[in-house]
């Protein structure tokens, strides 16, 4: 074996590490946040526990973060039926490719959301109590050598590859959102809009017909990603979550998720907090 082969192999991918956390914040009574860790084979699929590690060689992972909109219980109940209804209704998808078909992920995810947004807004209408909920899901599928994301909200994905940086791979849908992307105001400017809660898409709500962004990345060894809530966001810039995320001062504790939501909810606190992020081993 050369030295370049060798090298090749050392920074193949063969493996995930992941975390997640999600905290009712300082002020709420209730966590309409909800996230989710499955690992999806030919046969079956699994539920991860908040933190661990797996092969890529025989198994897809997917990790999912959704918050939940609504009176009373409902946004409770709104982020849960999106994660749980991913569990599911992915493994038909899943089962398809195993069987030798091409797996189109621009058709397979928008579809899955698409059902799952049928599903909250039905229940939606069927019962006075739930009328009107709704939930931001974002979503990443984690195969050898790409990652494929979905995504309606304002929860967010970032991307945060292995020489540094970061970047958010998701687009808030929001009016602040479309003005962020456009360059007509900044992120200080962003999170201090008194309208970048104004969500124009959401899973169930009043929205008639949905448009999942959807998209890929090639990644490689050394690579992460982070799903979480827009309460995160509200605690911490985006230069924080990269820090935390990479290379947290000896004072955080715990794994990444963690040190993301205790630093997030000791900021800011306001709303629930969740985090999941994904290293590529």
């Amino acid at each position: 074996m050369s030295s370049n082969e060798g090298s090749e192999s050392t920074n193949r991918p063969k493996g995930v590490e992941w975390s997640g956390i999600t905290d009712v914040g300082r002020y709420r009574k209730n966590n309409e946040d909800a996230f989710l860790a499955l690992t999806v084979d030919a046969h079956e699929v699994r539920y991860l526990g908040k933190y661990g590690e797996g092969s890529l060689d025989s198994n897809d992972f997917v990790f999912a973060v959704s918050d939940g909109m609504g009176g009373a219980n409902a946004g409770e109940f709104a982020s849960k039926i999106a994660v749980d209804r991913i569990t599911k209704l992915f493994p038909k998808s899943f089962q398809a490719s195993a069987m030798g078909m091409e797996v189109g992920f621009q058709d397979i995810l928008p579809q899955l959301f698409d059902e799952i947004h049928e599903e909250v807004t039905y229940l939606g209408k069927c019962y006075p109590e739930l009328s009107g909920m709704g939930a931001t899901l974002s979503l990443c599928w984690l195969r050898p050598g790409w990652m494929y994301f979905a995504h309606v909200g304002d929860s967010r994905i970032y991307y945060l590859p292995k020489d540094g940086g970061i970047e958010q791979l998701t687009h808030d849908h929001t009016h602040v959102g479309w003005m962020f992307r456009e360059g007509k105001i900044n992120e200080r400017e962003a999170r201090s809009h008194p309208g970048r809660n104004g969500l124009q898409q959401a899973i169930g709500g009043k929205n008639q017909h949905l448009n999942a962004q959807v998209g890929a990345v090639a990644y490689e060894a050394g690579d992460k990603f982070v799903i979480c809530s827009d309460g995160l966001v509200e605690g911490l810039w985006d230069s924080g979550i990269e820090r935390l995320a990479r290379k947290p001062s000896p004072f955080h504790k715990g794994n990444p998720a963690e040190r993301l939501v205790a630093e997030a909810v000791q900021t800011d606190g306001k709303d629930n907090t969740t985090a999941v992020v994904v290293e590529i081993l």
